[in-house]
């Protein structure tokens, strides 16, 4: 089911509880896809966010301010709330102004870098994901390869893929994620139950990952084996469920 939440569109499959999913800089289809199989026992509420049609392109530029605004209407049901990269600074922002509109976070290797301050692998993520955004295609070709490996783009040693430039371009101009601050403490001090997941493929990500569930009293799970794409790693659909039913009320 196709729905339109103020200028951006959620489809949902399934039914019983929601479990709303925040995808992050590749679309829901690539994000989630592994996790189809729990719309036998939950509703899958696929958020696009702007920029990822249907919804429209932002008016400005991808911004997790703006994100946050557009997810907090679809606080309003009480969702479990599921999040990748980029996706969970919107969402953490949108929880924190109202924490008590969320049944539960799991929150998947964000780029929130300055959670590890003084960390030299940390600080160079932070730095070449700022330059992506910023330059783009135009970004230093070895820091944008670095960066793209990292966040699981399908890449060899050849020209870029297609799909990976488009991808670069509709992200050229977002708003670096180092700028986002999200209010932890509201999130902590609420009890919000939290699950950080993370695939155990860059150092830099663990760090954050291990910050984050310390910083939330959250639980903390690592899922190898698709980079980047935790939701695809053996096992994390399942660990998920679990997490999911531990935190029904």
């Amino acid at each position: 089911m196709l729905a339109s939440v103020g200028e951006i569109v959620v489809v949902r499959d399934g039914s019983g509880p929601e479990i709303l999913l925040v995808h992050g800089g590749a679309g829901p289809r690539t994000t989630w896809g592994a996790l189809a199989p729990l719309a036998d026992r939950w509703t899958l509420a696929y958020v696009h966010r702007r920029g990822y049609p249907p919804s429209p392109p932002p008016r400005e530029r991808q911004d997790f301010e703006v994100d946050a605004r557009d997810l907090a209407p679809l606080l309003a049901g009480r969702p479990h709330v599921v999040a990748h990269s980029y996706g969970v600074l919107g969402a953490l922002i949108a929880t924190a102004a109202a924490p008590g509109s969320v049944r539960s976070l799991t929150l998947i290797e964000p780029p929130l870098t300055y959670l590890v301050p003084d960390d030299p692998e940390v600080a160079r993520l932070a730095h070449i994901g700022d330059a992506v955004l910023t330059h783009g295609m135009d970004t230093d070709p070895t820091e944008l390869r670095e960066f793209l490996h990292i966040a699981g783009a399908p890449i060899d040693d050849g020209p870029l893929p297609a799909s990976v430039i488009a991808g670069v371009r509709r992200a050229h101009g977002g708003r670096p994620a180092s700028e986002a601050r999200p209010q932890l403490t509201a999130i902590r001090d609420a009890a919000v139950p939290t699950l950080v997941a993370s695939g155990n493929h860059a150092p830099a990500l663990e760090r954050i990952c291990d910050a984050l569930a310390n910083t939330l009293d959250a639980q903390r799970t690592t899922h190898p084996g698709a980079g980047h794409f935790v939701p695809s790693a053996p096992n994390f659909t399942a660990h998920l469920e679990t997490f999911l039913r531990e935190n029904a009320t």
